[in-house]
């Protein structure tokens, strides 16, 4: 390779690289200044609030209380031996 085309080698390589920096920073945007912001929460206190009478009444359904269905004597409720 001759001098000259060396020469035009480097200045090819230079100029693609500003344009490619340019291009870059136009199509992702470069630095921006964000405004980010973190949601707050209210601080616990020892205060409790009486639930609403609507939904938790003496009438009302107990949902932790264990429900039985029949008299679940069978200790095999699916058949596991093969046909």
């Amino acid at each position: 390779m001759k001098q000259k085309d060396i020469a035009i080698i480097i200045a090819t390589a230079f100029v693609s690289a500003v344009f490619s920096y340019v291009l870059a920073n136009y199509l992702f945007g470069g630095a921006k200044a964000y405004k980010l912001t973190a949601p707050t929460i209210d601080p616990i206190t020892a205060e409790f609030k009486i639930p609403d009478s609507a939904y938790f009444n003496r009438q009302s359904i107990n949902l932790t209380k264990d429900i039985t269905i029949g008299d679940g004597a069978n200790s095999t409720p699916i058949n596991t031996k093969n046909p």
